[in-house]
């Protein structure tokens, strides 16, 4: 009968991980909703009526509890008096500066060090 020889396993190397995960796209949306509703001066109340959905549902949406779908998020953008575009590109520019690399980050290039402006 044959000896079982155990084999050894390379350590993995080890993944950089970012400081801080992404921000959650519905987190996001639910940020820019409540900001415009609170420019708008008004309440949740007011503003699941006019979006045609329940104060609680508005509210876990604004908190990043819910996925809303996107006929939830036209509605309530509406009622907001926004498009789905101008709500949608806000996000995308929030999510853009959450995601950015810092300002004073260098980037190595063939003739040296490039410093990038914010």
């Amino acid at each position: 009968m044959a000896d079982l020889v155990p084999l050894s396993r390379a350590p993995r190397p080890a993944r950089p991980r970012p400081s801080e995960p992404e921000p959650l796209w519905r987190r996001m949306v639910g940020e820019q909703l409540r900001r415009r509703r609170h420019d708008r001066d008004e309440t949740l109340i007011e503003t699941a009526e006019n979006a045609g959905v329940s104060p609680q549902y508005l509210s876990e949406v604004e908190r990043g509890l819910k996925e809303p779908s996107s006929e939830m998020i036209a509605a309530i953008a509406g009622a907001l008096d926004t498009s789905l575009i101008e709500l949608t590109s806000a996000v995308a520019d929030e999510l853009r500066q959450a995601t950015a690399a810092p300002a004073s980050a260098a980037v190595s290039t063939s003739r040296g060090a490039l410093a990038l402006a914010a």
